[in-house]
């Protein structure tokens, strides 16, 4: 059986106020991902459908909280020890000091980064 942990992840990114571990299992992909800047990432989902994010997340925030922003103006916010669902069509602002661990389906998270990597390179990120 296939297990991974923040410290056993495969891949990891780091970037300026953000920290992730990523291990693809197949069908889903686990995030363990720290915040330790305010963020709102929201100009990076540009390009796709209505600019927000496609792919669906199902989480847990272990630490701090996450909120996710909605087209029709509604927003949710998850704090430590609550588990998520954010369905296709939201945008996430992130809060410093934050940690959550995440499960997306590995295509549409794939498909959803090589759309936010693209702008980040545009934008010089």
């Amino acid at each position: 059986m296939a297990k991974a942990s923040k410290t056993t992840a495969s891949e990891s990114v780091t970037l300026e106020g953000y920290e992730g571990h990523f291990e693809d299992f197949g069908p889903y992909t686990v995030g363990f991902e720290t915040y330790t800047a305010d963020a709102d990432p929201a100009p990076l989902f540009a390009g796709l459908p209505d600019d927000h994010c496609q792919c669906p997340h199902m989480g847990y925030v272990v630490k701090g909280k996450v909120t996710f922003r909605f087209a029709d103006g509604r927003e949710e916010t998850y704090e430590a020890g609550d588990a998520y669902y954010a369905p296709p069509g939201h945008l996430p602002y992130l809060y410093g000091g934050s940690e959550v661990v995440e499960f997306s389906p590995s295509n549409e998270l794939r498909q959803t980064m090589e759309v936010v990597e693209r702008n980040m390179a545009a934008s010089g990120s």
